[in-house]
């Protein structure tokens, strides 16, 4: 059996689609949805990710603003530029690309982005309404995922899921999105004892630890799902997931590739929560109207 591939690449196109015809009919009714990204210092990958994120809202139409300062730059000042855009009307998403320069409080930024423009999901009061099943806005990795899920005609409901890491940005809210979808949900990390004891029981598994090709064949279940969050290089230099792509898709059901797989979808749902508060915007007369 080969697994069948979950192309995040696939899905993730659908979802723009459907958030381009979104943009198109709020912008007809004077409110283009805007993403403002904020890039602290000269980080490699850091620019990459946000010049993804620029190119990909200019696709669906939307306004985009990005603000780059230097390494340097005093918590004080960060924080007065996330003041502006606070209270700039026609920006509907803040995001401020993490990591920041060690002289910065990152969970301090965090809290000083307003809940209503908070589009990565990270503000704490995002985190409590998901947890207690409220309406907000959700992190986007784990959001992706469940649409991944969801649009491969994967229920969740009633199913093991097995967690490989607890991070506030992908294990621990993934964990929560599951459970409300029904799914029994165990969480694993670092100081779990005989993983592969967890992990064989999973119907469900998602890895997000950090460690090329960590999970291999042997730590999963025969027809097991396997979303692979990890994005790393191998010996080669050769980007790569957490999984062993080669041998787990040989007794999976269904796996995500790395590239290609769980990495679109996150900045997709960076995109759909940015038009869900520009929607909300419009109801509430919050929207600055566009010229």
């Amino acid at each position: 059996m080969t697994a069948k591939l979950i192309s995040g690449v696939t899905i993730g196109k659908e979802i723009r689609e459907e958030i381009a015809t979104s943009v198109l009919d709020l912008t007809t009714e004077g409110c283009q949805p805007g993403l403002a990204v904020i890039l602290v210092g000269e980080n490699p990958a850091s620019q990459t990710y946000v010049k993804n994120k620029e190119k990909s809202s200019i696709e669906v139409g939307m306004k985009s603003q990005l603000i780059k300062l230097p390494d340097t730059v005093s918590e004080q000042e960060l924080l007065g530029h996330i003041e502006e855009l606070n209270s700039d009307d026609s920006i509907h998403g803040i995001l401020v690309q993490l990591p920041l320069p060690k002289h910065i409080n990152e969970d301090l930024v965090i809290r000083s982005i307003d809940p209503n423009k908070d589009v990565d999901g990270f503000h704490p009061q995002n985190v409590g309404k998901m947890i207690i099943g409220q309406e907000g806005f959700l992190p986007c990795t784990p959001y992706g995922i469940m649409e991944m899920l969801e649009r491969s005609g994967i229920s969740v409901a009633g199913k093991h899921a097995v967690i490989i890491g607890r991070s506030n940005i992908v294990g621990k809210p993934m964990g929560q999105l599951l459970l409300q979808k029904d799914a029994t949900v165990t969480y694993c990390h670092s100081r779990t004892k005989d993983l592969p004891s967890f992990t064989k029981q999973a119907d469900i598994l998602i890895v997000a630890i950090g460690r090329a090709k960590f999970v291999t064949a042997d730590f999963v279940k025969e027809g097991a799902v396997v979303i692979d969050v990890g994005m790393n290089r191998d010996e080669n230099g050769k980007l790569c997931g957490d999984v062993d792509f080669n041998t787990v898709k040989e007794v999976a059901s269904a796996i995500t590739p790395v590239p290609g797989g769980v990495g679109p979808m996150t900045i997709t749902m960076l995109l759909k929560n940015t038009v869900l508060s520009a929607e909300t915007a419009l109801q509430e007369g919050r929207c600055k109207q566009q010229a």
